[in-house]
Parts: C-alpha cells; sequence; structure tokens
C-alpha cells in the first residue's frame, strides 16, 4: 500500500509537470524565436541566431505606440473595473438590497456571454449614442467585460471573511472607517488584487471587443494581428518574452513577501 502511495503521488507530480510543460510550450518557442534572424518577412523558421531585436525593441514602427497605448488603457481599465468591482463585490456580500438576486445573476452575463455577442452591442451603442470610436471607447468596453471577474474574485473572498474580527474592531472603540482601513480591507486585498491582476491580463489581451470599439486606434493585439498579415517582426517576440519574465518575476515578488509576513506572524 505504501509503494502504491508513492506512486500515485509521483504519477499526480509527473502529470502536473507535464500540463505546465505542455502550457509553457508556446511560451518557450516565442523565447527562442525572440533571438532568431529571420531571412525575409516571416518568423516562422530558425534561422541564425541575433540578439538584435532586444537592442532595439521598437524598431519597427508602431510597435510601441500601440504597447504604450494597451497599457495605458490596460491600467485604467484595472483601476475602474477594480474600483467599481470591489464595491459591488462589498454590497452584494454584506447588503440584502431589492433585485439582489437580478444583480447577481446579471454579473455573471459578461463572463458567459461570448465576447463577439457583447462587442457588437457595446458597438451598437456607442454608435446609436454618437461617441466616436477611440480611446475612450475601448476603455468602456475593457471596464465594463473586467468588471464581473473583479465582483467574483472579490465576493468570494468577501464572503469566507470571519465577521467576529469586524465586531471585535467595533468592540475595542474602532470607528467604520477605522475597521474598513485595518481590517476589512487587509483582509479582502488577497482577493482585490487577485482581481486587479485579471483585469489587467484580460484588458491587455483584448482582441475582440477592442477590434468592434477602436475605431482607427491600434493598440498591441491589434497590431500583432495586422502584422501577422503581412510578416511577423521578431520584436513582437521580445515584447512578449519581456512581459512575460516581468510576470513571472511579480508572482515570484508577492510569493515570498507573503511568505515572509507568515513567517512574521508565527
Amino acid at each position: 500500500m505504501a509503494f502504491l502511495d508513492r506512486l500515485k503521488r509521483r504519477l499526480v507530480v509527473v502529470a502536473g509537470l507535464l500540463t505546465l510543460g505542455y502550457l509553457l510550450l508556446p511560451v518557450a518557442v516565442v523565447a527562442v524565436f525572440s533571438f532568431n534572424k529571420p531571412r525575409g518577412r516571416f518568423n516562422y523558421e530558425w534561422q541564425e541566431f541575433s540578439a538584435d531585436a532586444w537592442k532595439d525593441p521598437c524598431g519597427v514602427s508602431g510597435l510601441c505606440g500601440s504597447l504604450s497605448l494597451s497599457l495605458r488603457i490596460a491600467l485604467w481599465a484595472t483601476l475602474g473595473a477594480t474600483v467599481l468591482g470591489t464595491m459591488t463585490a462589498f454590497a452584494l456580500a454584506r447588503y440584502r438590497f431589492r433585485a439582489r438576486g437580478a444583480v447577481n445573476s446579471l454579473v455573471f452575463l459578461p463572463m458567459a456571454m461570448p465576447e463577439v455577442v457583447m462587442a457588437a452591442s457595446l458597438l451598437t451603442l456607442f454608435l446609436n449614442m454618437g461617441v466616436r470610436l477611440g480611446f475612450w471607447t475601448i476603455l468602456i468596453a475593457h471596464v465594463m467585460f473586467c468588471l464581473s471577474f473583479v465582483v467574483v474574485a472579490v465576493k468570494a473572498r468577501v464572503m469566507s471573511m470571519d465577521p467576529r474580527l469586524e465586531q471585535a474592531a467595533q468592540d475595542l472603540y474602532a470607528g467604520p472607517l477605522q475597521t474598513f482601513l485595518r481590517v476589512t480591507l487587509p483582509i479582502a486585498a488577497p482577493g482585490i488584487a487577485a482581481g486587479a491582476l485579471l483585469a489587467f491580463a484580460l484588458s491587455f489581451d483584448d482582441f475582440v471587443i477592442t477590434n468592434f470599439t477602436s475605431g482607427s486606434t491600434v493598440t498591441f493585439p491589434m497590431f500583432v494581428w495586422g502584422s501577422a498579415q503581412r510578416g511577423t517582426p521578431v520584436q513582437i517576440n521580445v515584447v512578449g518574452t519581456a512581459m512575460f519574465v516581468v510576470a513571472v518575476l511579480l508572482v515570484l515578488v508577492s510569493m515570498a513577501v507573503g511568505n515572509r509576513r507568515g513567517r512574521q506572524r508565527t
């Protein structure tokens, strides 16, 4: 039995590693081809090792401009969706009001609805209102799309909180604002951070909704799609690899900070 238990544990580990390798394989291909020196327009076959693209990541016209635009939209969309989503999550988890069940159901609609349906609906809304398509329409659409994901993440965290902690703070003569800032908000912070990171990733990566609501504005995903029709520059692989490395570093830093706080508490 002990041998079977060890075998089962190892099989789970092996299966997990194989799954992780499968998921990371496209990222590895992107990283490898960021050092390629293609002969021609397309960067699909390995030709020669070169770090020229890393030395000049903005060597392709319009790439860094679209990347900067996508980052700005993602940051503002994350801020808006996180603030609105956190307030909505607290309202749904803590308060009873009319149409609460209907609001709970409506929150899941953007997650369940195909993106093309939401994109077409938003485009129709903007056109009927006479709004000029561009930066602001993309931002409004991204906030609307990301809002549901933030609400779900924060609501799950809020519902798992122990209300006795807030009651204890009030027994120690803490006011409502002080209790929220020093007790409620720190406990809910992991859920808020998870929702914000998810919103940023969804906003930065979005193509379908952006394509419908952008007009002549070009974000990074739209630039990549347009470039793929003519040839894929190596700099696109450089940007993708750099963003993956930054994301991994952020995760490692957050894990290190969390482990350090856990050791300090014990």
